[in-house]
């Protein structure tokens, strides 16, 4: 088969409002998981393993973090003469100027680049999903269906109410769509990874937006527009998927992560590519304990860690103790503090006498030290 002329556009742009304070200063793609991983990184890496080379990123939000995270594509082999990485931001003096106030509006933004681009396929992927997958499958399914459109979908144990849900018939045709629906219909929910036709985006966005734009989310003009005028198809994604928007999800997604039930991170066939910190290897001292965690280069542990993940250069001291943590960057946990269920953001310097966490809930502590946000495990 003939290797189509394929573009990707990495949706980057999001505030990610519902994780609360580790959005307040960066983008929610550089968030922190697994401890030494940005959330970008999987996106990156799928389309790294699936050969994809003309990466596009779009990027709005607090993008700083990000950019210097990127490190202009190199741990993906994406710093490259010819194709490689790109990055869209929003600009003035030009079509498709001004700040975008959606997924659809952002693609909307970027049209001309789009077109000048002349792809024949474009994936779209958002930048804050946990998942493996050959994304070559996704667009053999695409060609084989003769599709304007391929969703990837998945089954959803969860409250499906929070995604867009579709009915599908024979031969993976998406025959209903419904977005955020209050009663959800089916288990079936799209995971916003997308591929399209080219020419059939362009013309889309062209008559959904004309020249003044104003889209929204795919959900709310570009998927119901598909579904109305083209052929629409699924490709079934059977394996680990998690949409990381609240703290529960990013909370319960590490936990199932330690418990061998989340995503696989450690294939070697499939690697999770990322800009490494140059630090020594994490350090456990004389009389800690440490058990079913994972610690990433820098950290040192002469408490207690339990079902616990922590990012580079964490200190635990002695008489600390932690259980079912999620622990960011450079955090510092003291003497006679006791955490259960929390997330700790960056930089925090905590000292004890301090108990935090409830059963049943996710505690989020700023980089502050302050306890601002807990929130229902779903």
């Amino acid at each position: 088969m003939r290797i189509p002329r394929v573009l990707a556009i990495v949706l980057a742009g999001g505030e990610g409002s519902r994780l609360g304070a580790l959005t307040d200063h960066r983008t929610k793609p550089a968030v922190r998981v697994a401890g030494s991983y940005r959330l970008i990184d999987v996106a990156l890496s799928n389309l790294a393993n699936s050969h994809v080379r003309d990466v596009w990123i779009v990027e709005q939000f607090l993008p700083h973090a990000l950019n210097e995270h990127l490190s202009n594509g190199r741990p993906w082999d994406l710093d490259r003469t010819h194709a490689g990485l790109r990055i869209l931001a929003p600009f003035t003096g030009g079509t498709g100027e001004g700040f975008p106030e959606g997924n659809s509006d952002s693609l909307w933004h970027f049209r001309q680049q789009i077109a000048s681009f002349d792809p024949e396929l474009v994936l779209v992927l958002s930048a804050d999903h946990l998942f493996t997958m050959k994304l070559t499958d996704v667009v053999d399914t695409h060609q084989q269906a003769g599709a304007d459109l391929t969703m990837v979908t998945t089954r959803h144990d969860g409250d499906a109410s929070r995604y867009g849900v579709v009915k599908v018939g024979t031969k993976g045709r998406v025959e209903e769509f419904w977005y955020k629906p209050e009663e959800p219909p089916t288990d079936l929910v799209v995971t916003e990874t997308f591929c399209f036709s080219g020419p059939a985006l362009l013309e889309a966005l062209e008559d959904l937006g004309g020249d003044e734009g104003d889209l929204s989310d795919y959900g709310e003009d570009l998927i119901p527009y598909f579904i109305d005028k083209h052929t629409v198809v699924e490709h079934r994604l059977e394996g680990y998927w998690q949409d990381i928007g609240t703290l529960s999800a990013y909370w319960r997604s590490h936990m199932e992560l330690l418990d061998g039930t989340g995503v696989e991170l450690d294939d070697p066939d499939w690697p999770i590519l990322t800009a490494p910190p140059q630090l020594v290897p994490a350090r456990v001292a004389d009389g800690a304990v440490v058990a079913d965690s994972m610690l990433a280069s820098g950290a040192v542990v002469r408490g207690t860690v339990r079902h616990s993940v922590l990012a580079p250069r964490v200190i635990v001291e002695e008489g600390a103790v932690l259980e079912d943590c999620v622990v960011l960057d450079g955090v510092r946990i003291g003497r006679d503090v006791h955490l259960s269920g929390c997330i700790v953001d960056e930089g925090a310097q905590l000292t004890g006498p301090l108990e935090a966490g409830t059963n049943g809930c996710v505690t989020l502590i700023d980089g502050a030290g302050d306890v601002v946000r807990t929130e229902q495990i779903d």
